[in-house]
């Protein structure tokens, strides 16, 4: 009775895993089944529990537990989980930026100079090119701003005078990355693993690799971060 049940079990399972597959993508498909995998370990396990059959229990039980992870129960969490919203977060003199895990969007606000506490995107382009212009001296704000405007107005730059060191200015502010700034460039909390952050790395050099249409500057922070998290900064 307790093999015609677990059968039963592993048929409804199977269904819902068929239709998790035709709607979900493959990432959040890859997890789902791991998880329902776990389950279904763990409904088996409690129906060798009941018959007192526990020779096959624990180990069932046990793979189930590998599968699902301490993730997926609840009270316990991961001190490397990213961060909550999914989002890398960098700093210069002038801007704080914010990059999508899942989307790619940037999004960002002034710190310093005529627009000072106003979000990027509240900003239409005239007022973006000024604000350009006024960071001339900043070279990584400059930096983030390109990144920014080449994603949200692709012609910016036939607005702007062409001016061989747009961009390469003095660095204001600039220092040596700290950890906690290298666990927000991640998007990762305190004590992430080294797994984590490499995943993280991977994850975010798609989006931002120049040889993708992406940020050469936004690229090196995320090497940087990396590279401090993995102990490779001196």
């Amino acid at each position: 009775m307790g093999i015609l049940i677990a059968i039963v079990i592993g048929l409804i399972v199977l269904t819902l895993a068929l239709y998790a597959f035709m709607t979900t993508n493959p990432a959040d498909l890859a997890r789902q089944l791991k998880f329902l995998g776990g389950m279904v370990c763990f409904a088996v396990a409690g129906v060798f529990a009941i018959s007192g059959r526990w020779i096959f229990a624990i180990p069932i039980a046990g793979l189930g537990l590998s599968l699902v992870g301490m993730r997926g129960i609840p009270g316990f969490s991961s001190a490397g989980k990213q961060s909550a919203g999914g989002q890398s977060t960098v700093r210069s003199a002038a801007l704080e930026m914010q990059l999508d895990h899942d989307s790619g969007a940037m999004s960002g606000r002034v710190l310093a100079g005529t627009f000072e506490g106003r979000g990027l995107d509240d900003l239409d382009q005239s007022d973006l090119v000024q604000f350009y212009a006024d960071i001339v001296g900043d070279g990584e704000s400059r930096a983030l701003l390109e990144a920014y405007l080449d994603r949200r107005f692709a012609g910016w730059r036939e607005d702007v005078d062409d001016d061989p060191t747009a961009g390469q200015g003095s660095t204001t502010g600039a220092g040596p990355m700290t950890h906690e700034e290298a666990h927000q460039v991640l998007g990762l909390a305190a004590g992430a693993s080294e797994a984590d952050v490499l995943a993280a790395h991977r994850r975010l050099m798609k989006s931002v690799h120049p040889d993708h249409g992406g940020s050469t500057f936004l690229a090196a922070k995320i090497n940087e971060a990396k590279d401090r998290l993995l102990g490779k900064h001196n």
